[in-house]
């Protein structure tokens, strides 16, 4: 029964749940369908969009859910309650734009269709908020490897799903909605039971979450492979079953790695640690030393979110999180349309739909761990890597901007990547600035900043100045110049972005310093006793 219960098990469920929840990144694959069969606009198209975005973006209701019922032991306590919400609702949303697409309902109101949208979207939040803030806890000293690790399978789960639509349904958008409201439903319904907050610590969990990593790393690199193959040559059914099944048996990898590290872990010493005696020993220690610069009382114990909100470092990390996450879900929703208007061949599209969920993921994997990395050799404050990712982003938007032959492709690796680092830095830098206890809280309410940029920059920039630009009846637009300024635009918004997060690193610089570094020092420290 140790076994099956323990920190590495709920790791391997949160992983399979991670692996199929990114659903609102293959709004690409079903959005074409939507608008034709709906007869939608660009403007109004970008409009259900952004409810999807929404959804997916505002998840305070899932980080008080989780927060209310984290430690509880019973039946109805713990992350599987946030589970169980996103799986009803992930049924509820995608089941009724099925009905939709298939005519079932017939042009439902668009306000009825951004309702059922935005409960699609809200699902992920719940699966999301359970997952990310349980491996926070679990493997505290090593959050921005676990979290990489949570968001990268989060990632790549739009460029799973898709190889199961191309096995499955290829060609057929409307059942590709009934497969998603089915599999993102009864995954996370079998595998919540196993999602479970352990307070112990042992003395070699970074090698065991580094095995998970990789996981991440050869999953994503065994899909680039598939997906160019699929761009160069024809690929059969047979091919795409034996795609599909080494799919899973790489999915499959990590129970084995959870396995091999109880085994280890079993043999060696594990003591209990209590979080919050944790932290308060640690502000003892720091109000002590009378040496070090005070600092922020901002910055001390664990806030709930509306001390957070009271802090200037919240609203600078909201601020640069509304740049990062509004640009990068504008390029994402629009992504399709772009490939149109460059004259990309609906393969195409597909392929670059999926390739984002990749970069994506890498970004969100990468983010995480050499973030944990360099700040565990150097001592720098997470913030920075923030800046530096969002100053690339905008390097990407200028490329695709560019119009020139292949820059949606190498446009959309550097804004999907960057993208990818803010969903893993954001959600780590809240931990540490604000504490464990409300994390869910308040990081969903940072992410919020999502949907708001995406607003300004999908609706009244890229979806304004694409109708703008149409010509005929079908409400389409064809050259660079259906995109270009919107990129411009959004090019500036994102080193915008970059100046808030040099700020932010600027006001955390010393606290990093002093607190979190010390942290990590003194566990070091402690495990070495053991040994």
């Amino acid at each position: 029964m140790e076994m099956m219960n323990n920190k590495w098990v709920s790791t391997v469920a949160s992983i399979w749940i991670q692996s199929i929840s990114g659903t609102p990144s293959t709004f690409g694959i079903y959005s074409p369908v939507l608008k034709s069969s709906q007869g939608y606009s660009q403007t109004t198209l970008d409009t259900v969009a952004l409810f999807k975005d929404l959804g997916a973006n505002v998840g305070i209701l899932a980080g008080v859910l989780y927060a209310s019922t984290a430690y509880r032991r019973s039946f109805f306590g713990g992350p599987k309650v946030a589970i169980f919400a996103g799986a009803v609702q992930c049924f509820a949303g995608y089941f009724l734009i099925w009905l939709t697409v298939a005519g079932v309902i017939y042009r439902p109101p668009v306000a009825v269709v951004c309702l059922f949208l935005f409960l699609a979207g809200h699902a992920m939040p719940f699966f999301n908020t359970a997952d990310v803030v349980t491996a926070v806890h679990n493997f505290r000293d090593y959050s921005g490897t676990a979290v990489g690790i949570m968001k990268g399978f989060l990632g790549l789960s739009a460029a799973m799903l898709i190889q199961l639509y191309r096995t499955i349904f290829p060609g057929n958008p409307a059942s590709f909605l009934l497969m998603v409201s089915l599999l993102s439903t009864i995954n996370p319904l079998l595998l919540m039971w196993f999602v479970k907050i352990y307070d112990t610590n042992a003395g070699d969990e970074k090698r065991h979450l580094n095995n998970f990593s990789w996981v991440v790393v050869v999953v994503s690199a065994y899909l680039v492979v598939v997906i160019v193959l699929e761009n160069v040559i024809t690929v059969q059914l047979l091919a795409h079953i034996l795609i599909v099944i080494v799919l899973l048996l790489l999915l499959a990898s990590p129970l084995w790695i959870a396995l091999r590290a109880q085994q280890n872990i079993s043999s060696e010493k594990i003591h209990e640690r209590e979080d919050d005696l944790d932290y308060q020993r640690l502000s003892d220690q720091i109000e002590q030393d009378t040496e070090s610069i005070n600092r922020p009382s901002e910055l001390e114990g664990h806030f709930n979110l509306f001390q957070a909100m009271r802090t200037v470092n919240f609203w600078l990390l909201f601020l640069a999180t509304a740049c990062a996450l509004g640009s990068g879900l504008a390029t994402l929703n629009n992504l399709t349309q772009i490939g149109e208007a460059l004259s990309y061949t609906p393969l195409e599209t597909t392929t670059l739909i999926s390739l984002w969920s990749i970069w994506n993921s890498l970004g969100r994997f990468g983010g995480g761990y050499v973030s944990d990395y360099i700040l565990h050799t150097k001592g720098w404050a997470r913030p920075l890597f923030m800046a530096g990712s969002l100053a690339i982003m905008s390097v990407g938007h200028l490329v695709i901007a560019s119009g020139m032959p292949g820059c949606l492709y190498a446009g959309s690796i550097l804004v999907g990547i960057c993208y990818g680092s803010q969903l893993s830095l954001m959600p780590t830098i809240a931990s540490e600035l604000f504490g464990v206890v409300n994390m869910g809280t308040i990081f969903n309410t940072i992410t919020i900043a999502g949907p708001l940029g995406s607003y300004i920059l999908s609706v009244r920039v890229v979806g304004y100045i694409y109708d703008k630009e149409t010509s005929g009846e079908d409400n389409t637009c064809l050259g660079v110049h259906c995109f270009m300024l919107s990129f411009l635009i959004m090019a500036a918004v994102t080193f915008l972005g970059s100046l808030f997060a040099v700020g932010l690193s600027m006001r955390t610089r010393s606290y990093y310093e002093r607190v979190i570094c010390r942290r990590f020092l003194q566990t070091r420290t402690q495990q070495g006793s053991q040994i």
